[in-house]
Protein backbone atom coordinates (compact mmCIF):
# COMPACT_ATOMS: atom_id res chain seq x y z
CA UNK A 1 0.00 0.00 0.00
CA UNK A 2 1.20 3.50 -0.79
CA UNK A 3 1.86 5.78 2.18
CA UNK A 4 3.31 9.20 2.95
CA UNK A 5 6.46 9.78 4.94
CA UNK A 6 4.43 11.47 7.67
CA UNK A 7 2.20 8.42 8.03
CA UNK A 8 5.04 5.96 8.60
CA UNK A 9 7.30 8.25 10.62
CA UNK A 10 4.59 9.49 13.00
CA UNK A 11 4.17 5.95 14.30
CA UNK A 12 7.93 5.38 14.33
CA UNK A 13 8.39 8.55 16.36
CA UNK A 14 5.77 7.50 18.90
CA UNK A 15 7.04 3.95 19.25
CA UNK A 16 10.75 4.82 19.05
CA UNK A 17 12.00 2.85 16.05
CA UNK A 18 13.34 3.82 12.64
CA UNK A 19 12.05 3.08 9.15
CA UNK A 20 14.56 2.09 6.50
CA UNK A 21 14.90 4.31 3.42
CA UNK A 22 16.57 2.42 0.58
CA UNK A 23 17.74 3.91 -2.72
CA UNK A 24 16.78 2.29 -6.01
CA UNK A 25 17.92 2.51 -9.62
CA UNK A 26 16.14 -0.42 -11.26
CA UNK A 27 13.52 -3.17 -11.00
CA UNK A 28 15.66 -5.69 -9.10
CA UNK A 29 16.43 -3.19 -6.35
CA UNK A 30 12.76 -2.24 -5.97
CA UNK A 31 11.82 -5.91 -5.73
CA UNK A 32 14.55 -6.61 -3.18
CA UNK A 33 13.44 -3.72 -0.96
CA UNK A 34 9.71 -4.41 -1.01
CA UNK A 35 10.07 -8.19 -0.72
CA UNK A 36 12.28 -7.73 2.33
CA UNK A 37 9.77 -5.35 3.93
CA UNK A 38 6.93 -7.81 3.31
CA UNK A 39 8.90 -10.74 4.71
CA UNK A 40 9.62 -8.99 8.01
CA UNK A 41 6.34 -7.03 8.02
CA UNK A 42 7.86 -3.57 8.08
CA UNK A 43 6.93 -0.22 6.56
CA UNK A 44 9.56 0.89 4.08
CA UNK A 45 10.71 3.98 2.16
CA UNK A 46 11.87 3.52 -1.42
CA UNK A 47 14.00 6.45 -2.55
CA UNK A 48 15.18 7.77 -5.89
CA UNK A 49 17.98 10.30 -6.14
CA UNK A 50 18.35 12.89 -8.87
CA UNK A 51 21.14 10.72 -10.25
CA UNK A 52 18.86 7.67 -10.37
CA UNK A 53 16.22 9.67 -12.21
CA UNK A 54 18.84 10.88 -14.67
CA UNK A 55 19.88 7.26 -15.23
CA UNK A 56 16.53 5.44 -15.42
CA UNK A 57 13.93 8.17 -15.95
CA UNK A 58 11.40 9.64 -13.53
CA UNK A 59 8.36 7.85 -14.93
CA UNK A 60 10.13 4.49 -15.15
CA UNK A 61 11.20 4.55 -11.50
CA UNK A 62 7.87 5.95 -10.37
CA UNK A 63 5.94 3.19 -12.13
CA UNK A 64 8.18 0.48 -10.68
CA UNK A 65 7.72 1.68 -7.12
CA UNK A 66 4.01 2.49 -7.40
CA UNK A 67 3.32 -0.93 -8.92
CA UNK A 68 5.22 -2.63 -6.10
CA UNK A 69 3.39 -0.52 -3.51
CA UNK A 70 -0.03 -1.30 -4.94
CA UNK A 71 0.65 -5.03 -4.69
CA UNK A 72 2.22 -4.84 -1.23
CA UNK A 73 0.56 -5.43 2.12
CA UNK A 74 3.00 -3.13 3.94
CA UNK A 75 3.19 0.68 3.76
CA UNK A 76 5.55 1.84 1.00
CA UNK A 77 6.65 5.47 0.68
CA UNK A 78 7.93 6.81 -2.65
CA UNK A 79 10.48 9.47 -1.71
CA UNK A 80 12.84 11.81 -3.58
CA UNK A 81 16.21 11.76 -1.83
CA UNK A 82 18.45 14.87 -1.76
CA UNK A 83 16.28 16.96 -4.05
CA UNK A 84 18.05 20.14 -5.10
CA UNK A 85 16.45 20.87 -8.48
CA UNK A 86 13.17 22.67 -7.69
CA UNK A 87 11.72 21.85 -11.10
CA UNK A 88 12.35 18.16 -10.55
CA UNK A 89 10.92 18.34 -7.04
CA UNK A 90 7.65 19.72 -8.44
CA UNK A 91 7.60 17.07 -11.13
CA UNK A 92 7.92 14.36 -8.49
CA UNK A 93 5.04 15.84 -6.52
CA UNK A 94 2.87 16.00 -9.62
CA UNK A 95 3.65 12.44 -10.73
CA UNK A 96 2.83 10.45 -7.64
CA UNK A 97 5.69 10.79 -5.16
CA UNK A 98 4.31 10.83 -1.63
CA UNK A 99 7.38 12.47 -0.12
CA UNK A 100 10.27 14.68 -1.19
CA UNK A 101 13.48 15.89 0.38
CA UNK A 102 14.59 19.43 -0.26
CA UNK A 103 18.31 19.56 0.42
CA UNK A 104 19.25 23.17 1.05
CA UNK A 105 22.01 22.22 3.47
CA UNK A 106 24.67 23.67 1.16
CA UNK A 107 23.05 27.11 1.40
CA UNK A 108 23.46 29.69 4.19
CA UNK A 109 20.78 29.28 6.86
CA UNK A 110 18.43 32.00 5.60
CA UNK A 111 18.44 30.72 2.02
CA UNK A 112 17.96 27.14 3.21
CA UNK A 113 14.90 28.32 5.14
CA UNK A 114 13.53 30.25 2.16
CA UNK A 115 13.91 27.38 -0.32
CA UNK A 116 12.66 24.74 2.11
CA UNK A 117 9.61 26.80 3.07
CA UNK A 118 8.72 27.16 -0.62
CA UNK A 119 8.82 23.39 -1.13
CA UNK A 120 6.73 22.83 2.00
CA UNK A 121 4.10 25.22 0.63
CA UNK A 122 3.95 23.30 -2.67
CA UNK A 123 3.79 19.98 -0.84
CA UNK A 124 0.92 20.95 1.44
CA UNK A 125 -1.29 21.56 -1.60
CA UNK A 126 -0.52 18.04 -2.86
CA UNK A 127 -0.66 16.11 0.41
CA UNK A 128 3.05 15.31 0.08
CA UNK A 129 5.48 15.04 3.01
CA UNK A 130 8.72 17.03 3.15
CA UNK A 131 12.12 16.21 4.61
CA UNK A 132 14.57 19.07 5.10
CA UNK A 133 18.23 19.06 6.06
CA UNK A 134 20.28 21.20 8.40
CA UNK A 135 24.01 20.65 8.69
CA UNK A 136 26.10 18.64 6.23
CA UNK A 137 27.62 15.19 6.32
CA UNK A 138 30.86 14.29 4.59
CA UNK A 139 31.74 11.92 1.76
CA UNK A 140 30.31 11.44 -1.72
CA UNK A 141 27.56 9.30 -3.21
CA UNK A 142 25.59 9.68 -6.43
CA UNK A 143 25.33 13.44 -7.15
CA UNK A 144 25.75 14.41 -3.49
CA UNK A 145 29.13 15.29 -1.99
CA UNK A 146 30.67 17.36 0.76
CA UNK A 147 34.26 17.77 1.86
CA UNK A 148 33.47 18.52 5.48
CA UNK A 149 30.95 17.78 8.19
CA UNK A 150 29.00 20.67 9.69
CA UNK A 151 27.25 19.33 12.78
CA UNK A 152 23.65 20.38 13.34
CA UNK A 153 23.25 22.88 16.17
CA UNK A 154 20.25 22.05 18.40
CA UNK A 155 19.01 25.65 18.83
CA UNK A 156 19.35 26.32 15.11
CA UNK A 157 17.41 23.14 14.35
CA UNK A 158 14.45 24.40 16.38
CA UNK A 159 14.54 27.72 14.53
CA UNK A 160 14.72 25.95 11.17
CA UNK A 161 11.74 23.70 11.86
CA UNK A 162 9.67 26.62 13.22
CA UNK A 163 10.33 28.65 10.09
CA UNK A 164 9.89 25.90 7.49
CA UNK A 165 7.32 23.45 8.85
CA UNK A 166 9.14 20.35 7.56
CA UNK A 167 7.71 16.95 8.49
CA UNK A 168 11.13 15.35 9.10
CA UNK A 169 14.61 16.76 9.62
CA UNK A 170 17.89 15.24 8.46
CA UNK A 171 20.67 16.12 10.88
CA UNK A 172 24.45 15.82 10.90
CA UNK A 173 25.91 13.93 13.87
CA UNK A 174 29.04 12.43 12.36
CA UNK A 175 28.03 10.11 9.51
CA UNK A 176 29.29 10.32 5.94
CA UNK A 177 28.07 9.31 2.48
CA UNK A 178 29.62 6.42 0.55
CA UNK A 179 31.65 3.35 1.48
CA UNK A 180 34.64 5.21 2.92
CA UNK A 181 33.07 6.98 5.87
CA UNK A 182 35.72 7.02 8.55
CA UNK A 183 39.39 6.75 9.29
CA UNK A 184 39.39 4.69 12.44
CA UNK A 185 36.43 3.89 14.68
CA UNK A 186 33.00 5.32 13.86
CA UNK A 187 31.59 7.49 16.63
CA UNK A 188 28.30 9.33 16.31
CA UNK A 189 27.51 12.37 18.45
CA UNK A 190 24.67 10.77 20.38
CA UNK A 191 24.58 13.54 22.97
CA UNK A 192 23.90 16.09 20.22
CA UNK A 193 21.21 13.83 18.74
CA UNK A 194 19.47 13.43 22.10
CA UNK A 195 19.52 17.20 22.64
CA UNK A 196 17.95 17.86 19.23
CA UNK A 197 15.29 15.20 19.82
CA UNK A 198 14.45 16.61 23.25
CA UNK A 199 13.89 20.04 21.73
CA UNK A 200 12.01 19.01 18.57
CA UNK A 201 10.20 15.77 19.47
CA UNK A 202 9.72 15.11 15.74
CA UNK A 203 10.99 12.50 13.23
CA UNK A 204 14.74 12.83 12.70
CA UNK A 205 16.69 11.39 9.76
CA UNK A 206 20.15 9.86 9.54
CA UNK A 207 21.92 9.99 6.18
CA UNK A 208 25.23 8.30 5.35
CA UNK A 209 24.39 5.39 7.62
CA UNK A 210 25.24 2.29 5.57
CA UNK A 211 26.92 -0.47 7.55
CA UNK A 212 29.26 -1.74 4.78
CA UNK A 213 28.98 -5.38 5.97
CA UNK A 214 32.28 -7.22 6.04
CA UNK A 215 30.83 -10.45 4.61
CA UNK A 216 29.52 -8.66 1.52
CA UNK A 217 32.78 -6.78 1.00
CA UNK A 218 34.71 -10.05 1.37
CA UNK A 219 32.57 -11.77 -1.25
CA UNK A 220 32.98 -8.91 -3.71
CA UNK A 221 36.74 -8.89 -3.23
CA UNK A 222 36.92 -12.69 -3.54
CA UNK A 223 35.54 -12.38 -7.05
CA UNK A 224 37.65 -9.46 -8.20
CA UNK A 225 36.47 -6.22 -6.62
CA UNK A 226 39.17 -3.75 -5.52
CA UNK A 227 37.53 -1.87 -2.68
CA UNK A 228 40.43 -0.74 -0.54
CA UNK A 229 39.35 -0.19 3.06
CA UNK A 230 35.65 0.66 3.15
CA UNK A 231 34.17 1.54 6.53
CA UNK A 232 30.55 1.80 7.62
CA UNK A 233 28.50 2.61 10.70
CA UNK A 234 28.37 -0.43 13.06
CA UNK A 235 24.99 -1.85 14.02
CA UNK A 236 25.67 -0.95 17.65
CA UNK A 237 25.94 2.74 16.73
CA UNK A 238 22.79 2.54 14.59
CA UNK A 239 20.80 0.99 17.45
CA UNK A 240 22.05 3.71 19.79
CA UNK A 241 21.00 6.39 17.30
CA UNK A 242 17.51 4.87 17.03
CA UNK A 243 17.21 4.67 20.81
CA UNK A 244 18.00 8.38 21.03
CA UNK A 245 15.57 9.64 18.41
CA UNK A 246 16.39 8.71 14.81
CA UNK A 247 13.27 7.56 12.90
CA UNK A 248 14.43 7.32 9.27
CA UNK A 249 17.74 5.79 8.19
CA UNK A 250 19.06 5.96 4.62
CA UNK A 251 20.88 3.05 2.99
CA UNK A 252 22.43 2.99 -0.49
CA UNK A 253 26.04 1.78 -0.34
CA UNK A 254 25.11 -1.57 1.25
CA UNK A 255 22.77 -2.38 -1.63
CA UNK A 256 25.39 -1.45 -4.21
CA UNK A 257 27.94 -3.69 -2.54
CA UNK A 258 25.49 -6.61 -2.30
CA UNK A 259 24.52 -6.24 -5.96
CA UNK A 260 28.18 -6.14 -7.00
CA UNK A 261 29.21 -9.11 -4.86
CA UNK A 262 26.44 -11.41 -6.09
CA UNK A 263 26.87 -10.36 -9.71
CA UNK A 264 30.60 -11.01 -9.61
CA UNK A 265 30.09 -14.42 -8.03
CA UNK A 266 27.67 -15.59 -10.74
CA UNK A 267 29.86 -14.38 -13.58
CA UNK A 268 32.97 -15.92 -12.04
CA UNK A 269 31.48 -19.31 -11.10
CA UNK A 270 28.95 -19.82 -13.89
CA UNK A 271 30.61 -18.73 -17.14
CA UNK A 272 28.03 -20.63 -19.20
CA UNK A 273 25.16 -18.48 -17.88
CA UNK A 274 24.05 -15.62 -20.11
CA UNK A 275 20.37 -15.29 -19.14
CA UNK A 276 20.04 -11.86 -17.45
CA UNK A 277 17.46 -13.28 -15.04
CA UNK A 278 19.91 -15.88 -13.76
CA UNK A 279 22.58 -13.20 -13.33
CA UNK A 280 20.45 -10.46 -11.80
CA UNK A 281 18.23 -12.77 -9.73
CA UNK A 282 20.99 -13.69 -7.24
CA UNK A 283 21.92 -10.00 -6.97
CA UNK A 284 18.31 -9.21 -6.08
CA UNK A 285 18.27 -11.98 -3.46
CA UNK A 286 21.52 -10.77 -1.90
CA UNK A 287 20.18 -7.22 -1.66
CA UNK A 288 16.99 -8.52 -0.06
CA UNK A 289 19.01 -10.21 2.68
CA UNK A 290 20.84 -6.94 3.36
CA UNK A 291 17.56 -5.01 3.57
CA UNK A 292 16.03 -7.57 5.93
CA UNK A 293 19.02 -7.27 8.25
CA UNK A 294 18.90 -3.48 8.22
CA UNK A 295 15.19 -3.42 8.98
CA UNK A 296 15.71 -5.65 12.02
CA UNK A 297 18.52 -3.41 13.26
CA UNK A 298 16.26 -0.36 12.87
CA UNK A 299 13.55 -1.98 14.98
CA UNK A 300 10.72 -1.70 12.43
CA UNK A 301 10.14 -5.43 11.88
CA UNK A 302 6.49 -6.38 12.64
CA UNK A 303 5.49 -2.69 12.70
CA UNK A 304 3.51 -2.71 9.44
Amino acid sequence: MLATLTQVLSKANRQKYAVGAFNTNNMEIVQAIVRAAEKVRSPVIVQTTEGAIEYAGLDTLKCLVLSAAEQSRVPVVLHLDHGKDLTLIRQCMNRGYTSVMIDGSHFPFDKNVKVTRKVVRWARAKGVSVEGELGTIGGAEDLVSSRRILYTEPKTAVDFVDKTGVDALAIAIGTSHGAYKFQGKATLDIKRLADIKRRLKMPLVLHGASGVPESVVAKAEKYGAKLGKPEGVPDTQIRLAVKNGINKINTDTDLRLAFDAALREVIATKPDVFDPRKILGPARDCMQQVVEHRIRVFGSANKA
